[in-house]
């Protein structure tokens, strides 16, 4: 009679739309890094500051050793990496992080901004050009972001640049104006000069406006055909919006202006100025950030389905990396693999 060995254990199946967490995912706020996976890793994810496993496993392949490698990262972008030659430029992968709450993935957040703020002071250009969504974004930053840049100094502030990835034409004390909510609630804690922040004319005609604020962006950030943000924060509406770059929009289509104006946006108010993707692709860093189920169903349909002509997914940085902050509430429809965060 044959012999048979012990019964082989067969994993249990997972139910369809499972998400799938990659495995021995440490604390995001602490800065520890799961153990990277085996397949290499492109080499534009080393140019992003997101504490990404996959990226810090193809810095370490490309400096010999994992501690060079982190020093490295915690050092912002190396120069071996700063810039790639157009030839090798390719799309950003998607790098997918959730945390347990809006909460957690607010302080995470901060503290990433905090670390890309102080690699770029240390860099060649002395600066850290930084780029805000409105939205809920305004009272997550302000809550956390103040006491996540304070050991910086205050002097540091004074190299900070600040703009806005798109504003609604209405006075700065009105309820829409994306500036006026950020100088109230996080500006009054942050030492920025008001010279280094950088906002429309909300007294001029949109055209106008727009082509006014260009002219502030390429000033302020001199040096590159395209004015170059060393990171964008943005955020991603229900429809798949970004910016103020809706679907199916003539402008998804602009390839020459860096700021447009916008006279019928979907969403009120209508009058509207709006970076376009030109400069959003061009950004060293992007980080999307989305919580709550209301995002659930658009982010299954860019992160899953690859709907590419929604806005939000055509963002695509040529040279830099590209990140997506979740709270689990918006990840719940995602069965793709993804990076899972607690800072418990």
């Amino acid at each position: 009679m044959r012999e048979t060995g012990p019964a082989r254990r067969v994993p249990p199946r997972e139910a369809p739309g499972t998400a799938r967490p990659l495995p021995t995912s440490k604390p995001f706020g602490a800065l520890r890094f799961r153990e990277p996976p085996a397949s290499p890793a492109p080499a534009t994810l080393h140019l992003c500051n997101c504490t990404c496993a996959t990226a810090l496993a193809q810095s370490a392949r490309t400096h010999g050793s994992a501690a060079v490698a982190q020093a490295h990262w915690r050092t912002g972008l190396c120069r071996e990496h700063r810039r790639l030659p157009a030839a090798m430029a390719a799309p950003a992968p998607s790098l997918i992080s959730v945390f347990s709450s809006p909460q957690e993935l607010g302080a995470s957040l901060a503290q990433l901004v905090a670390q890309r703020a102080a690699s770029c002071l240390e860099g060649d250009r002395g600066r850290f050009a930084l780029g805000l969504s409105g939205g809920s974004l305004v009272s997550m930053l302000a809550r956390d972001l103040p006491a996540a840049a304070a050991p910086a100094g205050p002097a540091s502030f004074a190299r900070w640049t600040l703009g806005f990835c798109d504003e609604r034409l209405v006075p700065f004390d009105h309820a829409e104006s994306t500036y006026g909510l950020y100088r109230t609630h996080l500006l009054s804690k942050l030492p920025i000069p008001d010279s280094q922040v950088l906002t429309i004319n909300p007294a001029l005609p949109v055209e106008d406006a727009a082509e006014d604020y260009a002219r502030k962006l390429r000033q302020a950030l001199q040096g590159d055909a395209v004015p170059v943000f060393d990171l964008l924060i943005l955020g991603v509406g229900p429809d798949g919006h970004t910016c103020s770059l809706f679907p199916d929009h003539p402008l998804l289509q602009e390839r020459e202006k860096i700021v447009a104006p916008i006279s019928d946006s979907p969403k009120p108010p209508p009058q509207r100025v709006t970076l376009t993707l030109p400069v959003l692709n061009a950004a060293q860093s992007i980080i999307f950030v989305a919580t709550g189920e209301g995002k659930a169903a658009v982010l299954k349909r860019i992160l899953e389905d690859k709907e590419g002509t929604l806005p939000a997914a055509l963002v695509q940085p040529r040279t830099g990396a590209l990140c997506w902050f979740l709270d689990e509430a918006a990840a719940r429809l995602l069965s793709v693999p993804f990076e899972k965060h607690s800072t418990l």
